[in-house]
C-alpha cells in the first residue's frame, strides 16, 4: 500500500478559480486524475481543503499515461493546469 509521503505531490497548479486552490497551491489532500482532467477541481470561490497540507495524487484514472501503474500516478510530482474550459483542469503532466 502507497503511503500519503510516497504518493506524487502536485507540485503546482494554477488553476486559480479551483476551491482548493489558494496561498501556495492545492490544499486538497489527495486529487484524482480522471479523463483528461483533474476530478477534484471544483469551481467555487470558497476555499477548502487543508491549510497545512498541499495535495498528492490519490488515483490516476489515465489508463494510457505512462505514469499510471495500477491506477496510482508513478510521476514523482505533476503540474495541474487549466483546461479546455473554465470548468476543467487538466494533468499537465500526462505522457504516453
Amino acid at each position: 500500500m502507497t503511503t500519503l509521503q510516497e504518493m506524487p505531490s502536485v507540485a503546482e497548479c494554477t488553476v486559480a478559480g479551483c476551491g482548493f486552490n489558494h496561498d501556495s497551491g492545492c490544499h486538497a489532500a489527495a486529487v484524482t486524475i480522471g479523463g483528461a482532467a483533474c476530478a477534484t477541481f471544483i469551481p467555487l470561490d470558497a476555499k477548502g481543503g487543508l491549510a497545512s497540507v498541499l495535495a498528492h495524487v490519490g488515483a490516476c484514472q489515465r489508463l494510457e499515461c505512462r505514469f499510471n501503474d495500477n491506477l496510482e500516478c508513478s510521476a514523482e510530482a505533476i503540474r495541474v493546469g487549466a483546461g479546455s474550459s473554465d470548468a476543467t483542469a487538466d494533468c499537465l503532466t500526462f505522457a504516453v
